[in-house]
């Protein structure tokens, strides 16, 4: 039912999901606790399932609120557009202190690594194999989504459907090319202050990966259905935003991490 509203602004109607995914979260995270600990990961899968079934059934909502109830207005928009330049803002602050550790320590090594860097036992990825076909992967991504975004803005559904699901399609080979990274990894994130700083830099973003490639798969299910007009995809524009951050994160990281660093 459609509520008529007096007012320009966005006031959320009350929701349970902000609570089941806080709960989520705490059963997640003290999944992993248990997991690390105690090598049991169903409490993990618990709050993974929380998680996702919090984050269908939330999309749910904001896509009728947005496209069926007309509630994101003109002025809606620009408040939800500064809202995420600053969660954005935020997340440019967040990777900032994973950098500022990792030169702190390579710049001036310190006696307990052999002063050096890297640290003495330890073997780094070659930045010219499997990191660099992820910086072309992930670089080519951020082409094929601004390509989507310029089809919507011009009508031409059919490409922005094709290039979006390739941008898809990149995501998740670059996550699974990490993930063989990983597995093949000479060296933990036990190893010393390089593999505290290079699975937390990486790992978070890997992380950012896998949040950024389920966002545009979303958008793409709504652009499928309809959803998105040449004037009206903010839902859209959102994603494509935080997935060209996470491009310029990874450019970081493959110049400072994996070949200035090695």
């Amino acid at each position: 039912m459609m509520v008529l509203k007096k007012h320009p602004f966005h006031l959320v109607d009350m929701s349970p999901w902000p609570l089941t995914a806080s709960i989520g979260a705490l059963v997640l995270t003290t999944g992993m606790v248990k997991w690390f600990n105690h090598f049991e990961m169903n409490l993990f899968f618990i709050g993974v399932t929380i998680l996702c079934i919090t984050s269908y059934q939330w999309w749910r909502d904001v896509s009728r609120e947005s496209t069926y109830q007309g509630l994101h207005t003109t002025k809606v928009s620009v408040g939800m557009k500064l809202g995420m330049i600053l969660f954005i803002v935020s997340e440019v602050f967040f990777f900032l202190s994973f950098f500022w550790a990792f030169f702190h320590s390579s710049l001036s090594p310190s006696i307990e690594i052999g002063m050096q860097w890297p640290p003495a036992g330890i073997k780094p990825f070659n930045p010219v194999q499997i990191p660099l076909l992820n910086t072309i992967i992930l670089l080519s991504s951020g082409v094929t989504v601004t390509w989507s975004h310029h089809s919507i803005i011009e009508k031409n559904l059919g490409e922005a459907k094709n290039s979006l699901l390739i941008t898809i399609i990149l995501g998740v080979y670059f996550t699974s090319l990490q993930a063989l990274e990983y597995w093949e990894a000479t060296f933990s994130i036990s190893d010393s202050v390089y593999g505290s700083t290079f699975f937390m830099a990486t790992g978070f973003h890997g992380l950012h990966v896998l949040m950024g490639t389920s966002f545009l798969a979303v958008c793409l299910g709504r652009m499928i259905n309809n959803h998105f007009s040449s004037y009206h995809h903010f839902g859209f524009e959102a994603a494509a935003w935080y997935w060209h951050f996470v491009d310029v994160v990874w450019l970081f990281l493959y110049i400072n991490v994996y070949w200035w660093g090695s």
